[in-house]
């Protein structure tokens, strides 16, 4: 998937990419695997904003990906690649022998006629899904299991791939994108290949009205707002400029302050943190 560049006809258009959409082979998705999206703009079941700078955007429809692949042993076609506007990767869609149609996260190099299944015997070819037994060392993979059943909840935006480091007994290690070193079970499922879309990182969005139409809204610096509204604000002039401990409106420290709790259960589960 390679990057389009604009032509500079404004000052918003200067510098600004975007996707050529040169592997997306159907435009409208298939409407019995979407259902309507209800925007909550931030706002939790009380109506008070707990995650800001969300809201507007452009109107939506989810799509119902197939996360589980638990079809196992049907032989199943890709019929389109299609653009997502909920996620930043393109998604694959499937027809099955028997009929059934699915949505998959689209693999790198999977094309349309390609044919992909769910089952311990299939090639290792990018599409193809798996037990982590069954995939030898040093393969790629994307939609990692954690809980046997559940369904891939690891490494599924787009461009990134983990990759199987060791099998030891009922465990294989596993390093995702993070750079962090997982021990999952080896029953559990994951997809042969990395997501598609890798250039998805370098876009540049170009304008601020770009960003509104994914339904980001504006953010203020805390050095521009009054005391009363953010630790940082307040002063004659440009005041705080060599603040020592950058905080949130709350006074929670930022730039490195870890919000992981301690203790975990799944901590016994990471052997290596990412190296910073």
């Amino acid at each position: 998937m390679a990057i389009k560049i604009y032509r500079p006809t404004s000052p918003g258009r200067r510098g600004m990419t975007g996707h050529d959409h040169s592997v997306i082979t159907k435009r409208e998705p298939e409407r019995t695997l979407t259902r309507p999206k209800k925007r909550s703009s931030g706002r939790n079941n009380a109506g008070r904003i707990t995650v800001r700078r969300r809201g507007g955007g452009h109107k939506r429809r989810l799509r119902r990906v197939d996360y589980r692949r638990n079809k196992v042993g049907v032989q199943a076609k890709v019929a389109a690649i299609e653009y997502d506007p909920n996620r930043s990767a393109h998604l694959a869609l499937l027809h099955y022998r028997d009929g059934e149609k699915a949505y998959i996260l689209w693999p790198q190099d999977l094309k349309v006629g390609d044919v992909v299944v769910t089952s311990n015997e299939a090639d290792i070819q990018p599409g193809n899904h798996l037990q982590l037994h069954a995939i030898p060392l040093g393969t790629a993979i994307h939609n990692l299991e954690l809980k046997l059943g559940k369904g891939g909840q690891l490494i599924r935006a787009a461009g990134s791939s983990g990759q199987l480091m060791a099998k030891e007994g009922t465990y294989v290690l596993v390093r995702l994108p993070s750079g962090d070193l997982r021990r999952v079970h080896r029953d559990c499922w994951a997809t042969v290949g990395h997501v598609g879309g890798i250039d998805h990182e370098n876009i540049k969005s170009g304008k601020a009205g770009r960003t509104r139409w994914l339904g980001r809204r504006p953010k203020v610096r805390g050095v521009a707002m009054n005391p009363v509204d953010h630790p940082h604000g307040g002063g004659e002039g440009r005041a705080g400029q060599g603040n020592p401990h950058p905080v949130t409106p709350w006074g929670v420290p930022t730039k490195g302050h870890k919000t992981r709790k301690k203790n975990k259960p799944s901590d016994k589960y990471i052997i290596r943190r990412k190296k910073r």
